[in-house]
């Protein structure tokens, strides 16, 4: 049977998943949410929470999604505690800690408003990470490329556990070895989803951040269930003043 091992994503934003239309000759981007920013590519600070035993994975993974035409990523100094996992307005904390046997292995939260994305957090939760299941580098390398995928506006390219691995993070698989990075397919619907500029950023900022934190180790803060299939789940967290945080679980064989 599958339990719930993982949180990908939740985002605050303006409108529902379920309302907006994605761009033309999207297929997965959730709804079309990004980065405002003036030109491409961007740079998005990652900020490095981790433990030393996590750095190489960060490090895998900002490498892996810098390859992108219209994206940089940078690993920094962290700006909270990995606990706690605060976030920053402008960019993404990335943690880990022994979060407890909360039934999820990974969360990424995306604060947006409107369809602009204004912050983001990711937590790898050691206490799944310790056993061994998921104690190795292919499971380390997926989960946290996929988490840290979701913060761009990247959905899932496929939820299906049991098919055939597609080779890319942004996959749910049983066999994690050749779903470690992004794939082609990845890079170009980034593309799609930074095709057009704006007046403004919301990269780097410091200031007018939505900080009203979900905890993601408590389901019943997640909100309501708007979407569910075999293996991952939505769930919707109504923040008011036309702020929301969805939450992005998926479910993991035991």
């Amino acid at each position: 049977m599958f339990k719930k091992v993982v949180a990908c994503a939740a985002v605050t934003i303006a409108v529902s998943v379920a309302s907006v239309a994605m761009p033309a000759g999207a297929d997965h981007s959730w709804g079309g949410y990004h980065w405002a920013r003036k030109s491409n590519p961007f740079n998005l600070k990652l900020g490095d929470n981790l433990s030393a035993g996590w750095d190489s994975y960060l490090a895998t993974t900002s490498s892996d999604w810098s390859v992108s035409s219209v994206l940089d990523t940078s690993v920094v100094p962290g700006g909270t505690t990995a606990k706690k996992c605060r976030p920053t307005s402008g960019r993404v904390e990335v943690c880990n800690a022994a979060y407890g046997r909360t039934g999820w292995l990974g969360v990424a939260q995306v604060w947006v408003s409107g369809l602009h994305i204004t912050q983001g957090t990711v937590k790898m939760n050691d206490s799944y990470f310790s056993t061994s299941t998921y104690n190795s580098p292919a499971w380390k390398n997926l989960v946290l490329c996929q988490e840290v995928g979701h913060t761009f506006g990247l959905d899932h390219q496929d939820e299906d556990f049991t098919n055939t691995p597609l080779g890319t993070c942004m996959d749910y698989s049983n066999d994690p070895v050749p779903n470690q990075h992004p794939n082609q397919h990845d890079y170009e619907e980034l593309e799609i989803i930074y095709a057009h500029l704006g007046s403004s950023t919301t990269v780097g900022q410091t200031t007018n951040g939505v900080n009203q934190q979900v905890q993601a180790g408590e389901p019943g803060d997640w909100g309501r269930l708007v979407r569910q299939g075999k293996g991952s789940a939505i769930f919707e967290h109504d923040l008011g003043h036309s702020q929301k945080v969805f939450t992005f679980v998926v479910y993991a064989q035991e």
